[in-house]
């Protein structure tokens, strides 16, 4: 992609919402994690209306978040995630667990992430090379010079 492709060409994180900023991008990846693998999958899962699915799964293989692989049967393509798509595991895990502390009122159920054990997945935060928290007044942006 060219620099006129992108939103804000030096930024990591305009970048990445260029790429999988629209809410059901973001859904389809979550799906897929969670075991998705067709057209049908992904629409039964999401709701989503048939052409903006294709339209977002075409965006998401050829960002290389998804690659379409032969299904069992044969018969059919399916989804798979890439290694850049497994590796928004943090992403939707962050995104899951600031939507339990800010989008639901005390005591509204909601399904809850939990470990190959059955345990609540612990709170993921960013940590300094000591491992003291970092929070935004911690950290600053290291801007490219511009030409």
């Amino acid at each position: 992609m060219g620099d006129a492709m992108w939103t804000d060409p030096t930024c990591p994180v305009a970048r990445a919402a260029d790429v999988i900023g629209d809410r059901w991008s973001l859904l389809i990846v979550r799906d897929a994690m969670d075991g998705a693998r067709s057209f049908t999958d992904f629409q039964q899962r999401t709701g989503i209306a048939r052409n903006i699915l294709t339209d977002r799964l075409r965006k998401l293989t050829g960002h290389g978040l998804l690659a379409q692989v032969d299904a069992p049967s044969g018969k059919r393509r399916q989804y798979a995630l890439t290694e850049a798509g497994r590796d928004l595991f943090a992403v939707i895990v962050t995104l899951r667990q600031w939507g339990e502390r800010h989008a639901f009122q005390a005591g509204e159920p909601h399904s809850v992430l939990v470990d190959e054990h059955g345990r609540v997945v612990p709170p993921l935060a960013p940590t300094a090379s000591d491992g003291t928290p970092l929070t935004c007044d911690t950290t600053s942006v290291r801007k490219v010079d511009q030409p």
